[in-house]
């Protein structure tokens, strides 16, 4: 697949895509493509690469999510991504589009999230439990419609399934998450999720770099979108 028109950022160290709803960011038990291998061909051609082109991912988005990915083209800026990742020196940014509104308008949620292999989700507790990981996540609505509300999202933490399992526990939905209470799928298979934002320090020329990914093509999300850049 031709990844280039979803560049948001490429140097000589990193390079930052727009991934789709439904897209793999690396591979797994599905061996199905994945954008990492898109983006290895998308290097290999450019820059007329032989043999295998280095691609390191230092952070993962859920399949169904969309948004700002963030791989590495050497193995410095690897190290130094995955520690700023690991300890929240990155900042990220998400948007949903929820079913309810949150009982307050702005907030702080933390919860203990203990995550099921087997089905593959993550509950929320709202105390410690054996083997649980620490959550913590702001929120603020800023945008309201008919039918469905806009959350502006900033992750404390990277747990499995972390603002989905979170906002699920307050008895709020992500549009088309069914794993997480939605009361119907979306479309395109993927759920209105969508990390909108990264702010981190370049790891070799340490400035301050900050990416903003459009929200996918679709008529609610530039709904949401236009609303909530007049009230910007």
């Amino acid at each position: 697949m031709d990844i280039s028109g979803r560049i948001l950022f490429e140097d000589n160290h990193l390079i930052v895509i727009n991934k789709l709803p439904g897209e793999l960011t690396q591979g797994d038990k599905t061996r199905d493509g994945t954008l990492q291998d898109d983006v290895k061909e998308y290097l290999k051609v450019k820059y007329e690469k032989k043999g295998n082109v280095y691609l390191g991912s230092p952070h993962r988005l859920d399949r169904p999510t969309s948004g700002a990915i963030l791989y590495t083209k050497t193995e410095k800026a690897l190290i130094r991504m995955s520690a700023a990742f690991r300890t929240s020196d990155v900042k990220k940014t998400y948007w949903a589009i929820v079913d309810n509104l949150p009982e307050k308008e702005e907030g702080e949620l933390v919860h203990y999230l203990l995550r099921d292999t087997v089905t593959n989700k993550s509950k929320a507790f709202s105390k410690e439990v054996p083997s649980s990981k620490f959550a913590r996540l702001k929120y603020k609505v800023i945008a309201k419609g008919e039918r469905y509300a806009l959350l502006e999202i900033d992750l404390m933490t990277g747990r499995h399934h972390q603002i989905r399992a979170q906002l699920n526990a307050i008895g709020v939905h992500i549009k088309g998450d069914l794993k997480y209470g939605a009361r119907r799928s979306n479309p395109d298979g993927g759920i209105a999720l969508h990390a909108r934002k990264l702010l981190f320090t370049h790891p070799v020329r340490k400035e301050m770099v900050e990416i903003t990914a459009p929200v996918p093509d679709d008529s609610l999300w530039k709904y949401f979108e236009e609303i909530a850049s007049r009230d910007v």
